[in-house]
């Protein structure tokens, strides 16, 4: 079987949280345990610290982000990956993430 992974890229999500909300409901996680957070992160210019102002949203699988096991055993998706507003997440094989982040200037590939 081939080993699957979560592809993320950063330069399309919104900050909207709603994969961290439906991995915490999937898996039941109490206060303060994720299996995937957003982060916000912002950016200023040096050269232009008046004027330009980026804000990044990264959201990252933590320790406990198992793929939705039992969700991918019936053939679903993720959770993380199902509730994405702004199609940033997609899973599959490792190596068809890899072809996909070909085209995408900031991702990241997640695998367990």
């Amino acid at each position: 079987m081939s080993r699957k992974g979560l592809l993320i890229d950063y330069d399309q999500c919104s900050g909207c949280h709603s994969c961290a909300v439906a991995c915490k409901q999937e898996h039941k996680y109490p206060e303060g345990k994720w299996g995937i957070k957003v982060e916000e992160k912002v950016f200023v210019d040096p050269k232009r610290p008046n004027s330009s102002v980026r804000i990044d949203y990264i959201p990252f699988p933590t320790e406990y982000c198992d793929l939705c096991a039992a969700r991918a055993k019936r053939g679903e998706r993720p959770a993380c990956v199902k509730a994405c507003q702004s199609w940033c997440m997609y899973q599959g094989t490792l190596a068809e993430m890899t072809v996909l982040m070909e085209k995408m200037p900031r991702a990241v590939l997640y695998s367990r």
